[in-house]
């Protein structure tokens, strides 16, 4: 078993196609054919089922696939080490983040931290929660924003950024609209605007509405925090979502007004896996959002 199969074996089983594999290897499809051949009869089982030009990994294909792809993320990472000790300011910081810090907080990070680091390289990737999680863990990348912090993970490092308040988003003709503050309990007979199940920021409005004794009357779903401000200034219901995304983006015709009884929090952070050091530039990084978000806490108070 050489590199070259695993490279062959990693591209077919991720695009279940030998011929779109061999285009993206740049490679003739008889040479990745024939590896993908040589390496079932070395290992003495079937790592694909054929379905005319498509593929599809068998059971034992899979348990390979997980085990090779966190092989190649430790290669991956070990060559990028021996580069990015010679010059860490100039290497490739890969982070993964949920859709509601893709708006304000990452770039605004991001930015930041290249006003220092000029030539420092980023690899970003938007993620469901449980996703994002996941693949911090299997090292698919070795940084995770998140809110709220995961619990009970017990191979992942956490740390607290910063802690932000849940606000009430409302069209500007609704009824409380001029009020100085909401209730949550004053929207237990509206209609919400949420994202579809599986964000783990819809979990967060339900809980804290079911907290209080109701479950809000989902009227619409929107795929993403965008697409839940037009649907509010719509004036087709009403929602809750986090006040730094509405930093420099409130939509026309709705107003964002505070939270009372209770008030909604939600920590956000950064993790990183307990088993793998961060590569250097990773490092610089991570240190990097402590100071960011603690000058930010300091200017704030």
């Amino acid at each position: 078993m050489d590199f070259r199969q695993i490279r062959y074996f990693i591209e077919v089983a991720t695009r279940e196609h030998v011929t779109e594999a061999a285009h993206s290897l740049h490679v003739a499809q008889s040479s990745v054919s024939r590896q993908i051949v040589n390496l079932e009869n070395e290992l003495e089982v079937d790592l694909f089922i054929r379905e005319g030009r498509r593929v599809h990994l068998t059971p034992i294909g899979k348990i390979f696939f997980e085990r090779m792809k966190h092989a190649m993320n430790v290669i991956d990472d070990a060559r990028r080490e021996v580069k990015e000790y010679l010059d860490p300011e100039k290497g490739t910081i890969r982070i993964t983040f949920p859709i509601s810090l893709a708006a304000y907080t990452l770039p605004t990070v991001i930015y930041a931290f290249r006003l220092r680091y000029p030539e420092a390289k980023f690899q970003l990737k938007q993620a469901l929660y449980q996703e994002l999680i996941e693949g911090v863990i299997k090292g698919d990348f070795n940084l995770g924003l998140i809110g709220p912090l995961p619990l009970k993970e017990k191979k992942l490092e956490q740390k607290v950024l910063f802690t932000e308040n849940i606000v009430a988003l409302l069209p500007i003709h609704h009824r409380l609209a001029k009020e100085s503050s909401v209730k949550l309990q004053e929207l237990v007979d509206e209609p919400f605007v949420l994202l579809p199940k599986g964000f783990v920021f819809r979990d967060i409005v339900v809980n804290a509405c079911q907290n209080l004794g109701f479950t809000p009357n989902v009227a619409f779903e929107g795929d993403d925090i965008d697409a839940l401000k037009g649907l509010v200034s719509a004036g087709l219901g009403v929602t809750l979502m986090p006040e730094v995304t509405l930093v420099d983006s409130l939509p026309r015709s709705t107003v964002k007004i505070p939270l009372v009884e209770p008030s909604v929090t939600r920590a956000v952070g950064v993790i990183t896996p307990k088993e793998r050091a961060l590569l250097p530039t990773e490092k610089l990084f991570y240190d990097f959002l402590q100071e960011f978000f603690t000058r930010l806490d300091d200017f704030k108070s």
